[in-house]
This record gives structure tokens, sequence and C-alpha cells, in this order.
């Protein structure tokens, strides 16, 4: 099976050419999914070591001096955005090397993607192998600044391919 399978899935499931079309061009089916809203995730405020803060800050401080002096990017985007999810939202992360997904918050398992500044566009693909229950996106900014969207699992695209993609400008807020 190829990653495009899921655009014979869409025929099938009656989308319109348009809406094929659309699919095709941005390389995953955007009207399978929604994302979740902030209400939906657990309650209470994470309790985060603060020597890990400062350790996010000063590895933060540290790239955005290595980019001014260099003009290049220090590529630990991955470990900068598991550091952020783990900081802002409380979720415990596995062991180094675990497969399947990046951590727990509350009974969920959860797999963290981040889109770096040098990304091109404002897509991630995940692994539909994998074991997780929540995507948790996380954009960080030439200026170094950082945002997480939470979505289900569930809520994916469809397909056989490997990967299920997701695009940034999607992942808005739904209103309550």
């Amino acid at each position: 099976m190829s990653d495009w399978d899921f655009l014979h899935d869409m025929h099938n499931d009656g989308y319109s050419a348009e809406q094929i079309a659309d699919a095709a061009a941005c390389g995953y089916n955007p009207w399978e999914w929604q994302p979740l809203h902030e209400s939906e995730l657990p309650a209470g405020s994470p309790q985060v070591d603060p020597e890990l803060i400062m350790i996010f800050e000063s590895l933060v401080e540290s790239a955005m001096s290595y980019h001014t002096l260099t003009g290049r990017y220090l590529q630990i985007w991955g470990e900068l955005g598991e550091l952020y999810a783990e900081i802002e939202y409380g979720i415990k992360r596995h062991k180094p090397h675990t497969s399947g997904s990046d951590g727990k918050l509350g009974n969920d398992y959860i797999e963290i993607k981040t889109i770096s500044p040098e990304k091109a566009g404002e897509l991630v693909q995940v692994k539909r192998a994998g074991n997780f229950n929540k995507l948790l996106v996380v954009k960080i900014t030439e200026d170094f600044e950082f945002e997480g969207r939470f979505i289900e699992r569930k809520k994916l695209s469809k397909g056989n391919g490997k990967h299920a993609r997701v695009s940034w400008p999607k992942l808005t807020l739904q209103d309550k």
C-alpha cells in the first residue's frame, strides 16, 4: 500500500472530486479529523522539576545565541519540543528509545512532533503504527516562541499508508 491510498478511501467514502484534489495537494485528508480543545485535556497544573525548566531555558538561549552568531540552527528541535511538552502540559516522557509514543498525559499515550523554523511547510507526519491516543504538534518560530496543539489519534486522516499527515494551519482550536 502507498501513502496515497487514502485518496481511494476518500472516493469510496463519498468525498467530492474537489475535496479529493485538495487532499492530494496537501498530502492528507483534512476532513477526517478535528483538533482537541484545551478543555479536553486532563485538569490540574503540571508538577515540573524547576531544574528542568532552567535547562530548557538555557538550551533555548544557547540555540538562539548560536543562530545569532552563525546564522545556523542547532539541530535539537525534537528534544526542545518534547521538553516544552513536558513543562507546558505535564507530559511524563518515556525512557529514551521507547517505541510507540513519547510519553503519557493522564491515561493517554502522547506522540510529540515538532515543526522547526527551518521546515519549509507546516506539515508533520506520524507513523500510523505508533501506540498513542493523542498527537501533540509543537511549533517553534524563528523567534524561538513555542506553541502546542493536540489532536486525537482517531481524528487523524484515514488510510493504509505508513504515515498520517497533519497540517499546522488546520490545527486551530475549536470554539467552546
